[in-house]
């Protein structure tokens, strides 16, 4: 009946937390647990497998240090304001990624590193389209995210 039941305690308790705890809240919180569990169980998620998973903490150390790093450069350039010209934009970097939970993990580190976001994911191409605050070199960036991040993300799970 339970295809995930952590995911749907966790459904329940986040209920509760955001609507306050009664029976009613409860009940519906229960029914609309059931239902997400079931609709995550349609879609069938493959397990992630991590093949080298001791260089997770590699990973996660280098991008809590380029969040501390951006963070400074963000604020920065919010506080000088207009007296440094910044030019922000849009690039695309090709990516050799092509493991989906790899390429969820990339999203997220490029996305939670102020100053950049990812927007978009061609399968076809396999590239991907993000936008940079402070866009000063174009190809700089695309070697950081494909030396930095994407090689070691392939060790990992490729």
């Amino acid at each position: 009946m339970l295809p995930y039941p952590l995911l749907s305690a966790s459904l329940v308790l986040m209920w509760l937390a955001l609507n306050g705890f009664t029976i009613g809240q409860f009940i519906l919180g229960c029914i609309v647990a059931v239902l997400a569990s079931w609709g995550m169980a349609s879609l069938r998620p493959a397990k992630p497998r991590l093949n080298k998973w001791y260089l997770l903490p590699k990973l996660v150390g280098i991008v809590l240090y380029d969040i501390l790093r951006s963070n400074i450069a963000v604020a920065s350039i919010l506080l000088t304001g207009g007296k440094r010209s910044h030019k922000s934009g849009f690039m695309t970097v090709p990516l050799d990624l092509e493991n989906p939970t790899a390429l969820a993990v990339l999203a997220v580190v490029v996305t939670s590193t102020p100053g950049t976001a990812w927007l978009e994911y061609n399968s076809l191409n396999r590239t991907v389209l993000i936008h940079v605050l402070d866009l000063v070199d174009e190809e700089e960036w695309r070697v950081l995210i494909k030396t930095r991040y994407e090689a070691l993300l392939m060790e990992i799970f490729e």
